[in-house]
């Protein structure tokens, strides 16, 4: 379809130059209704205002010199206040199934060169306890962005950042001690703010069988905090293997100390009188960059906010040259990113090559009962246990169905549901059909031909499906440039929707009709390959057998 609607392009802005009207930007629709056609323009609309005539009469004189090949666009028509719609001919889509058939693996993929570097961040949960379902709506959808720029031509990094430094690990090792002093015998009274989970109690345990009692009196946390931040990233690292998640780089605040990096930041700062000491805290004047008031960046206890180190971060990131920067963040990051970007600026980085991602949180319900979690009490439900109980193609759909700006109510029941009202079901089913479908053939001894005519698919059915599956490209392009995977599980559903249709309305074997048999097969093939590159894109398996 991008093919054809660049061909539109090209046709159409030669018209309005030949006529003499105004060069400018207009859209390329489907039309909701198939009477309607199969491409929409509102140009005729758009160039009202500055040419002062009714729009349907500007629609009329672009079509009348519009020059077009009949083996492209069949017909075309003004609709509505001055719609122009375009009829593709069968010609073109039958073309197109045959240009899937010969990408393959490769169709819809965009290949640029040299290829854009892009550095995904997501994930980046600090190691003091297991992976909770709110990462993992940002672990799949961070993999899935990441594959989506892959297929659009870029070269992805992904990377996960954490912070091993400050409070938050001293509590997780003060912790962890104390339960391991409660494993000695002694009476400890555990603070209520302090990490509860039994996954503490394991890790206490781990150091006693390695030190036995040796560290009873000691006040030294850094066995403790280094035993407890290695035993929990390797049960992050774990739960995100079973998503089909591997990172490729991980990046931790305490190097960037130790890199100079935080130092750097706070001399440029200094440098540039972007800082300035107030009441003992040293402050950022982020106002200088549109902001409502300046942030302290370091306290007035000598500890640095957690802007600092951020954007000490993110200069790291610049420095690896990267044309462009993902950043995966939960809601409750809405109100804090601006300070890093403001951070970036004050160092000189071209901040357009950074694009933050918010997305929002996750509500679990069993039907429509609302599962209940509490983080701090460790109550919560693990991603682990979520895996574990709807598998990793329910977890990484159900994940990815609602654009990340919606709220998202994943119901447990209805990913284990194996009819066509799970959606993941429905659409690995229609693949699983056509792979059985195609061993049917084998089986009555059909072989597949290399160039049957596609001339014979000529059934409503038929060309409905054709038409979806040559929207494919432009769904990948699409996907990219909103950085939203949602648009390719609905694509994927309608593909699906389509090929049942075709299926309940085209029998596909028939021994009296062995031509038209071979070119539906083909039909069936291409439908096999959009939706298995659509399922690699999200990271859910193409069963052949259900």
């Amino acid at each position: 379809m991008l093919k054809i609607e660049s061909y539109l392009k090209q046709q159409i802005d030669a018209t309005l130059q030949k006529l003499s009207f105004p060069h400018v930007t207009y859209q390329f629709d489907r039309p909701r209704l198939e009477a309607h056609g199969d491409i929409s323009i509102n140009v005729a609309m758009i160039l009202a205002k500055s040419l002062k005539q009714n729009p349907r009469e500007i629609a009329n004189q672009i079509v009348t010199n519009l020059e077009l090949k009949p083996e492209t666009v069949e017909k075309v028509e003004i609709a509505g206040p001055g719609f122009i719609n375009f009829f593709l001919s069968p010609e073109v889509l039958r073309t197109e199934i045959r240009e899937i058939l010969k990408q393959k693996e490769e169709y819809g993929k965009f290949f640029l060169s040299p290829s854009p570097k892009a550095l995904v961040e997501f994930v980046s949960a600090n190691p003091t306890g297991p992976l909770t379902v709110g990462h993992g709506r940002q672990a799949v959808l961070g993999d899935t962005i990441a594959n989506i720029l892959e297929w659009n031509g870029f070269t992805v990094t992904r990377e996960y950042y954490f912070n091993n430094a400050g409070r938050q690990m001293r509590v997780l090792a003060d912790s962890v001690r104390l339960r391991y002093l409660e494993l000695l015998g002694e009476t400890i009274e555990f603070p209520e703010d302090y990490y509860q989970g039994e996954y503490i109690k394991d890790i206490a345990r781990k150091i006693l069988e390695t030190h036995g009692d040796s560290l009873k009196d000691s006040t030294d946390l850094t066995i403790f905090k280094e035993t407890a931040e290695q035993e929990i990233f390797e049960d992050i690292k774990a739960t995100l293997a079973s998503l089909n998640i591997v990172f490729d780089s991980f990046v931790n605040e305490l190097d960037l100390y130790e890199k100079g990096e935080v130092d750097f930041v706070i001399e440029t700062f200094k440098s540039k009188n972007l800082a300035y000491e107030k009441d003992g805290a040293l402050w950022f004047k982020t106002t200088e960059f549109g902001l409502e008031q300046d942030r302290v960046i370091v306290k007035s206890t000598g500890e640095p906010t957690y802007r600092l180190p951020d954007i000490a971060y993110h200069k790291y990131k610049f420095d690896r040259g990267f044309d462009l920067m993902v950043d995966i963040f939960g809601a409750d990051h809405i109100a804090t990113y601006p300070d890093v970007l403001a951070g970036l600026k004050a160092l000189g980085y071209d901040t357009e090559r950074v694009k933050v991602l918010i997305h929002q949180f996750v509500t679990l319900f069993e039907g429509k009962e609302k599962v209940k979690m509490s983080t701090r009490k460790a109550t919560f439900i693990t991603l682990d246990e979520l895996v574990q109980e709807v598998g990793k193609d329910a977890t990484r759909w159900f994940f990815l169905m609602r654009g990340m700006k919606t709220h998202l109510n994943f119901d447990l029941q209805l990913a284990k549901t194996q009819s066509d009202e799970n959606p993941v079901y429905y659409n690995q089913y229609a693949h699983a059909r056509i792979c059985s479908i195609l061993r049917n053939a084998s089986d009555k001894g059909i072989s597949l031909q290399d160039n049957p005519s596609l001339n014979l698919l000529k059934h409503p059915a038929e060309f409905q499906l054709m038409k979806k599956l040559m929207e494919f490209p432009r769904i990948v392009e699409k996907c990219r440039n909103e950085f939203e995977p949602q648009p390719l599980t609905q694509y994927l559903s309608e593909v699906s929707t389509a090929f049942h249709k075709f299926y309940t309305e085209c029998r596909v074997i028939s021994e009296e009709e062995p031509e038209l048999t071979q070119a539906r097969l083909k039909l069936c093939l291409a439908t096999k390959q959009v939706l298995a590159n659509g399922f690699t894109i999200l990271g859910i398996s193409a069963p052949e057998k259900m």
